[in-house]
């Protein structure tokens, strides 16, 4: 994809990106199913996932330095590092978990829009969903500057509407004494170490739209140093971002009046008795944070999925690309369509599950690639607390996997084993030559 100095984009800008895709999912639709898996201890959930998303953040912001054009993110760091073989598994697994990720997070924007409109969320949710998804591919086909800019208007929307939201639950506590505390009460299954660890595992994607800044690394102005500063902060935002807005819920409502539904903050409004002006206002917001989010990962995804075609693992038409828009074509159409068949594959918690499992599988061969060029480049390679760090990530990111619901473990091994067929089909046809290594001497 050619350079294009036009289309650069500022530091605060590209952390509106990777916050537009950040702040969506994670708190106006699966913040209140961490609740309900782990009660009030969901706050360590989401502080537990955030830790290991800066330590990953940091990682691909020093890998970043060292591949500033690289487009793919995990698939392009892991590709360089380990050849053809992993990239390509990871990055169809990384590419089919953004697309994914696109169904979960459009789930939420039509249960809210359903409410907003005092219509049937089970009848009207999937089909606002998939609008929005088209709606917003259209604005991803006009070109990346323009997706950038808007995404970053929204994100200054949401946040001011959830500092409203932090500040509502705070005077609603305030008012009622001591008596809130009664909130925080979570039952024995909610108190224990695997409920954490579920609720942990169904937020994960919620912190993964910081890769988005990781796709665009030479539109950034700066090119790899301003793209590891976005990614910092944009991780570092969100995670104080979601503890807050964690405690403003539990504030306002008991940790039992939970569900795992996509429209949390509505059930929060509902048992506090909010004024309808807060409902409107609150609905909107997650409208604008589920739209910017998708905005967000469509833009991802599409990048993702060109480059893995740049680099000749996969046909020629996903190299389809427009040089004046700046944008991935096919990239784009073939996510929606991803993103909209997902929409029919069970409830939110299933849908983030499946999305988590590419996004464990790139983070884990992310850290083993910062590993790898630690080891090549060492002085030339910055990476902060090594090899603590990585080691740190590896082992969460294994424990995160391991953890998965069985759905999402079937079809992410089942990906796997299809993808080495696959792979190896095409390399026999080719007639490539086999590469052999002596591991041991």
């Amino acid at each position: 994809m050619p350079e294009s100095n036009k289309n650069s984009i500022s530091v605060p800008v590209a952390v509106a990106i990777g916050l537009g895709a950040i702040i969506g999912a994670g708190i106006f639709v699966l913040s209140g199913t961490a609740i309900a898996l782990a009660g009030s201890y969901s706050i360590i959930a989401f502080l537990l996932v955030g830790v290991v998303a800066l330590f990953v953040a940091l990682e691909m912001g020093a890998l970043g330095k060292v591949m500033p054009h690289a487009k793919g993110a995990s698939y392009s760091f892991v590709y360089n590092a380990f050849g053809s073989e992993l990239g390509f598994i990871t990055g169809i697994l990384m590419y089919f978990s953004f697309a994914t990720s696109v169904s979960a997070i459009s789930l939420g924007f039509g249960s809210y829009l359903s409410s907003m409109l005092g219509l049937g969320v089970q009848s009207y949710s999937i089909p606002f969903a998939i609008a929005l998804v088209f709606a917003l591919s259209a604005l991803n086909v006009i070109g990346i500057r323009k997706a950038a800019k808007s995404d970053a208007v929204l994100v200054s929307v949401k946040l001011t509407i959830l500092a409203i939201f932090v500040i509502f639950g705070i005077v609603f506590a305030l008012s009622h004494g001591a008596s809130f505390m009664q909130h925080f009460a979570s039952t024995a299954k909610q108190s224990s170490i695997s409920a954490i660890f579920a609720a942990s595992v169904a937020i994960f994607f919620a912190y993964s739209g910081f890769q988005s800044i990781s796709t665009i690394t030479d539109k950034v102005k700066g090119s790899a140093s301003g793209a590891a500063k976005s990614i910092l902060y944009a991780v570092l935002i969100s995670l104080l971002v979601y503890v807050l807005v964690v405690v403003a819920l539990i504030m306002l409502a008991p940790v039992s009046s939970y569900s795992i539904s996509a429209d949390p903050l509505s059930t929060a409004l509902k048992y506090s008795g909010a004024p309808s002006w807060l409902f409107l206002l609150v609905d909107f917001g997650a409208l604008i944070a589920t739209a910017s989010a998708t905005i967000a990962m469509i833009l991802s995804s599409s990048r993702l999925f060109y480059q893995i075609g740049e680099d000749r693992l996969l046909p020629k038409f996903s190299r389809s690309y427009n040089p004046k828009s700046d944008v991935a074509v096919n990239g784009v159409i073939i996510s929606a369509l991803i993103g909209v068949v997902m929409l029919f594959s069970g409830n939110i918690y299933i849908i983030a599950a499946i999305s988590n499992f590419g996004l464990l599988f790139a983070y884990l061969l992310t850290s083993f690639a910062a590993i790898h060029y630690k080891r090549q480049l060492r002085e030339r390679f910055t990476l902060p607390a090594y090899p603590y760090l990585p080691a740190i990530a590896i082992v969460a990111l294994i424990i995160f996997l391991i953890g998965m619901p069985r759905e999402a473990l079937v079809i992410g091994s089942a990906m796997i084993m299809s993808l080495l067929v696959v792979y190896y089909f095409f390399r026999e046809l080719k007639g490539k030559k086999v590469v052999k290594v002596k591991l041991f001497e």
